[in-house]
């Protein structure tokens, strides 16, 4: 099996391990490695930054260091083992917490949107992780000092339920239970167009888009197994109300899922129309409205809803008044 991409996703909502893995396509052949990594992490990751883990030995190509200024061959196999962040970069902030549910080993929040779950380096603050720090002393360590308790995640500009582990039994627990996609997600979204079913499946690969190595695309290449269910719950004429459930949980699915059946979600300043015509919101109409799952030490079935934020019920208001 080869990858364009790292086959452990830091971003992808079941997974949590910080090794990042790529196989180099006839096309990346002959750039910089620096350049590649700078082009393929996280923005908030620079290119200075890369070049230092390069040159402290983080960074292997076929199994051996290279200088920052190495040029790729096609079939390179490049690992990143990115370091922990020094703990003392991570404070708790009393940043307010919409509380769901807590008990002694686990957590559940309504995430605004806007909100970055967990910190990335040279971000290390204004995030869910430091506000969880601030409300609870008892998080899960499994996953360092950067990402306590962070079982799973949601994108920034997604509001809605998110549940954190307090300690490493409940952690283990809520991680299996993703994996084996006993995890009740349900989320609702805004999307352009009429569409045109009234329930569906989406099957589709995804994997990095070539064109843009930061974003997602569903292809045959490269790409991981990715399932989404939907229902249409009303329209508007030119936009309708999707609740989808997630059947996998790959890095922008429902994004992607959605814009790969031609109805991209309102707002996606990444997947969304390049022109906006219409309603429009600060990021994209996407919330996670239900979670559901079993209690890591009790055996209860949980399950929890969380109203539509208040900048997606003004939106619907407009398009019911049109």
């Amino acid at each position: 099996m080869s990858f364009t991409d790292r086959e452990m996703e830091l971003q992808d909502e079941q997974d949590n391990q910080e090794r990042y893995e790529w196989v180099i396509a006839a096309e990346e052949a002959g750039e910089r490695i620096d350049k590649f990594m700078a082009e393929s992490l996280d923005d908030s990751i620079s290119r200075t930054q890369i070049q230092q883990w390069i040159k402290d030995g983080c960074v292997t190509v076929n199994d051996r260091t290279v200088k920052p200024n190495y040029k790729l061959s096609e079939e390179d196999r490049l690992i990143l083992d990115m370091p922990e962040p020094e703990l003392l970069e991570l404070t708790a902030e009393p940043i307010p917490l919409d509380v769901v549910y807590e008990d002694a080993d686990v957590i559940v929040v309504n995430k605004p949107r806007g909100l970055v779950v967990h910190p990335a380096p040279g971000h290390y603050s204004g995030t869910l992780v430091n506000a969880l720090m601030y409300h609870c002393q008892d998080l899960s360590g499994i996953n360092g000092v950067v990402r306590p308790g962070i079982v799973h995640r949601i994108d920034k500009d997604t509001s809605g339920l998110l549940m954190a582990a307090k300690n490493d039994k409940a952690h283990q627990s809520l991680s299996e239970q993703l994996k084996e996609h006993s995890v009740n997600r349900k989320y609702i979204a805004l999307v352009h167009g009429n569409v045109p079913h009234d329930n569906g499946t989406i099957d589709a690969p995804i994997g990095r888009d070539p064109k843009d190595r930061k974003l997602f695309t569903v292809t045959d290449k490269n790409s991981k197994h990715a399932v989404t269910h939907f229902v249409v719950l009303e329209r508007f004429g030119d936009y309708t109300l999707v609740e989808l459930k997630l059947e996998t949980g790959r890095t922008h699915q429902i994004r992607v899922h959605m814009k790969f059946i031609g109805h991209p979600l309102v707002g996606d300043p990444q997947y969304g129309p390049a022109k906006n015509k219409g309603v429009a919101m600060e990021g994209q109409a996407l919330h996670a409205a239900a979670l559901g799952f079993e209690h890591p030490r009790t055996g209860e079935l949980l399950q929890f809803e969380a109203p539509l934020p208040d900048d997606m019920v003004r939106l619907l208001e407009v398009l019911k008044t049109r």
